[in-house]
């Protein structure tokens, strides 16, 4: 796992639905039903750990989210410490309500761990794993966005990686040939096409002078000359053999 959501929105909704399954489960399995619980009691008791399943992964939301911003990754190490931070807290925080006035539970924390936490754990887990993979669906897709800079601070272009036709050499320029609204334009920078190609490695060189994107290859013109969105340019017999491999 490479990613996360980091919605606050999205993270409590599940977490909604995480306290709506612990009450279901609660409610209607009893799993640590002795006999002498009554409706009440146990309306209470699924309430109070819906209530705090609810409490805790909203907390594990903006924890997790803190955390991501400031690393800028996720992997699977970090996965399961949060899975993990979710279970600590709703332990204390479960056995916090089940010794509270409300519920003068009997069992000392060890014996809350084995016969009440264990079950509730078990079937919480694997909720929370599919339910945090199916959020990554609901991180929304962004356009690749390239940024060119020049020498020159205010030497800089911002478009999507699909606009970008291709980038010509111009003595100490580069020309950046992008569509807009349909059209084809160009801007100058102050730049190197060394560096240019240093700094976005899959635009394709096709010439001493000339760097194209890959998508924009519509057809060959004749044996030295290809046809992009828009303008044509040179081949070199250097990257030739490249370029018949699209």
């Amino acid at each position: 796992m490479k990613q996360l959501n980091i919605s606050i929105k999205h993270n409590l909704v599940i977490g909604l639905l995480i306290g709506l399954w612990l009450f279901i489960f609660a409610f209607i399995i009893k799993p640590f039903d002795d006999g002498t619980i009554n409706f009440q009691a146990w309306f209470l008791i699924s309430s109070g750990f819906s209530a705090v399943a609810f409490l805790c992964y909203g907390l594990l939301a903006f924890i997790q989210k803190s955390l991501y911003e400031r690393i800028g990754k996720w992997n699977v190490s970090l996965e399961i410490t949060a899975i993990f931070l979710f279970h600590l807290m709703y332990l204390i925080g479960i056995f916090a309500f089940y010794k509270s006035p409300i519920l003068k539970g009997g069992y000392k924390f060890s014996e809350f761990f084995l016969i009440i936490f264990i079950k509730v754990a078990l079937i919480l887990t694997p909720v929370i794993i599919l339910a945090r993979r199916y959020l990554i669906k609901l991180i929304p897709v962004k356009d690749d966005i390239l940024i060119f800079k020049g020498e020159n601070k205010l030497d800089i272009l911002k478009i999507n990686k699909a606009d970008l036709v291709c980038i010509s050499n111009a003595q100490n320029y580069v020309e950046i040939f992008y569509t807009e609204n349909g059209k084809l334009t160009s801007k100058l920078l102050r730049t190197s096409l060394k560096n240019v190609q240093k700094d976005f490695g899959f635009l394709m060189q096709i010439h001493r002078s000339h760097l194209i994107n890959p998508i924009h290859f519509k057809s060959w013109r004749n044996a030295n000359t290809i046809i992009l969105t828009q303008i044509e340019l040179p081949v070199s017999k250097n990257y030739k053999e490249t370029l018949l491999a699209l």
